[in-house]
């Protein structure tokens, strides 16, 4: 799983069938700090209603974001499965 930001959503007018009735966000990596990106962005089916600014959970792996939706069809490679409201990070951990 990665933490994310949501930074933008996909319209499209066609899509792959399977897609079908899936809301698509654009989501950016992002490092513990919630502020500093990393890595490039990424597209994800919303399974958890986010929305812009929004930082949240990525289920990135490609046949575990398949499961998740239940269908074993569906060309997927990332999932958001939720929203943080909040989190605390241990600075002294080694």
């Amino acid at each position: 799983m990665q933490i994310c930001r949501i930074v933008g959503d996909i319209v499209s007018t066609q899509k792959n069938a399977h897609l079908e009735g899936h809301k698509l966000l654009i989501a950016q990596p992002v490092e513990l700090d919630t502020e500093t990106p990393t890595g490039t962005s990424l597209i994800a089916i919303d399974m958890v209603s986010a929305g812009p600014n929004d930082l949240v959970l990525i289920n990135k792996e490609g046949s575990s974001a398949r499961l998740l939706l239940g269908d074993e069809g569906i060309p997927v490679q990332a999932v958001v499965v939720g929203v943080i409201d909040g989190m605390h990070v241990e600075s002294d951990l080694k």
